[in-house]
């Protein structure tokens, strides 16, 4: 949308805070509108006391997504999400269908479906979005720009960082959170990704101001150059949607401004489309739909190595004891991690076990864990907890 010349200047109170729209421009020539804080002194040096610009009065703001029928207004309440600058209209989009074709192959239905609940029920829960390749030109960050250039201000980018940030306020309260070049590599982290995707509801905190709750509707979509090991997903994990992509074979310089025209007939498309599935889970998606090579590979890199590593341990120690079963809790294993050159917290070993292994136990006492010694004596450690009982043929079965 093209800057207006000699527009008037708008002011807004929200609250007991005065804001002013402004035009931010921007190199492409189109404008961002933002509000921003303003003060009644400023106001009145640039008007006079006697000739104040009417001001739009609000309670509160509110967070209502909404592409289909928008309201800027709900009661007294001023709506924070934006609305998009795209009227669909009937037409043809070649460049659109080429390139989701490119990025979602086989699965082009789904991808479809994927957009299309985005733009149609926009607080329904989707699964995480993770594009891989080590190759380049891809696509995969033309397909964040793709999703930024429909839902506008609506969407945001995100650093590895911003995850790990108490502070959440300038994305907590977007569609849609965009992170190129993923690479988180602790469990912490992790955890954090699944939690927020089937978050109702989240803590949004800005610097020095209150923690406030709100409901959380955003949806992650990640990308990496990394194909093992971009962010641990454990093998029982089913909220991930995992692409592997393609290099481009024919590179088109113009293509995002070729889409971008293309933009109000793929919507068109998307509101007219019957979805080629049904709502099967949380997520939306029937979780087998999802399971693709990519995810079952980085599934396999992050659980196989550390699982294969408990796994040997505890034969070794059986081997040693000429014992059928050992005992363990899961933070034995965080040296016996550490001295293989492996990384792993204590909730991954722990998912491994009870998760992974199906151990559980009703039993805090005493028990002997052995450590296997520098020259491959077994040196007996004292403990006390929950322990688990580990058997020979469980074992047997995981290193088979």
């Amino acid at each position: 949308m093209k800057e207006k010349e000699n527009t008037a200047e708008k002011f807004l109170r929200v609250g007991t805070t005065l804001y002013k729209t402004v035009h931010r421009p921007l190199i492409s020539g189109d404008y961002i509108e933002e509000k921003i804080p303003w003060s009644y002194e400023t106001l009145r040096q640039d008007y006079g006391k006697n000739n104040l610009p009417e001001i739009d009065k609000y309670d509160g703001f509110c967070i209502i997504p909404d592409h289909i029928d928008y309201k800027q207004v709900h009661g007294k309440y001023l709506n924070q999400y934006e609305p998009i600058n795209h009227v669909p209209t009937e037409g043809d989009f070649p460049y659109i269908r080429s390139f989701l074709t490119h990025i979602f192959g086989e699965q082009l239905e789904l991808g479809l479906d994927y957009l299309q609940i985005l733009y149609m029920r926009p607080t329904q829960m989707l699964p995480i979005l993770l594009l891989v390749s080590n190759e380049r030109n891809t696509g995969k960050t033309t397909f964040l720009r793709f999703l930024k250039m429909i839902f506008g201000k609506n969407a945001t980018f995100n650093s590895n960082e911003d995850f790990r940030s108490q502070f959440n306020a300038d994305w907590a309260h977007r569609l849609l959170v965009l992170v190129d070049e993923l690479l988180l590599n602790k469990m912490e982290d992790t955890e954090k990704i699944k939690n927020l995707s089937t978050a109702g509801d989240y803590k949004i905190e800005a610097k020095g101001k209150d923690r406030k709750e709100i409901e959380f509707f955003a949806k992650f979509v990640l990308c990496s150059n990394n194909e093992k090991n971009p962010i641990i997903i454990p093998k029982e994990e089913v909220r991930f949607w995992v692409r592997k992509i393609n290099p481009i074979e024919k590179d088109n310089i113009y293509l995002r401004s070729y889409m971008m025209k293309e933009i109000s007939h793929f919507l068109h498309f998307l509101l007219n489309r019957e979805l080629s599935t049904k709502n099967e889970s949380r997520m939306w998606f029937n979780p087998a739909l999802l399971e693709t090579s990519a995810l079952l590979k980085i599934k396999k890199y992050n659980t196989n190595k550390i699982e294969a590593e408990i796994a040997a341990y505890c034969s070794d120690v059986m081997d040693k004891l000429g014992e059928d079963k050992m005992f363990c809790c899961p933070k034995d294993f965080m040296d016996t991690i550490r001295d293989a050159g492996l990384k792993a917290d204590i909730t991954q070993i722990r998912n491994i076990l009870k998760d992974g292994w199906g151990l559980r136990s009703d039993k805090n006492s005493d028990y002997t864990f052995y450590y296997i010694g520098i020259e491959g004596n077994l040196i007996p450690m004292k403990r006390k907890g929950r322990y688990l009982e580990v058997k020979r043929g469980l074992i047997d079965e995981i290193l088979l």
